[in-house]
């Protein structure tokens, strides 16, 4: 029997390098999941009232994510305003849902790891002692 050091399947399981850290941090997260549920873009102002940012910090992380490529941004008029657009960029969405296929194998490895302590509970509790 192989330990998990050298097989070489299991060696680094659960490293989950896909979990990008662009997108990892919540206040991205939460902008790209805006982003993605909204795919003609929002206002500046809607997409900081649904993240719970302040005009600064919802700024910054739209650099971070523009920097990466995730976004864009355009600035125009609307009723004699300036107004802010932000999109999700196609390489942007593509990482989005690359980051929510790893995301979801995170769930799924610790749902088994769960059904299998309670599996050994339960066992362990009919076994004889």
């Amino acid at each position: 029997m192989s330990s998990p050091n050298t097989n070489p399947m299991r060696a680094h399981r659960f490293a989950y390098d896909g979990l990008d850290r662009v997108i990892h941090e919540r206040a991205r997260l939460g902008v790209l999941t805006s982003l993605v549920a909204h795919p003609k873009g929002l206002p500046f102002g809607d997409l900081k009232q649904l993240c719970r940012l302040t005009d600064g910090n919802l700024s910054r992380h739209l650099q971070v994510l523009q920097a990466a490529k995730l976004v864009e941004i355009s600035k125009g008029m609307e009723h004699k305003r300036a107004q802010t657009i932000c999109r999700i960029t196609s390489q942007g969405r593509k990482r989005y849902l690359d980051y929510l296929a790893v995301l979801e194998q995170v769930i799924l490895d610790a749902a088994a790891a769960i059904k299998v302590e309670a599996d050994g509970k339960s066992t362990r509790a009919l076994a004889p002692t």
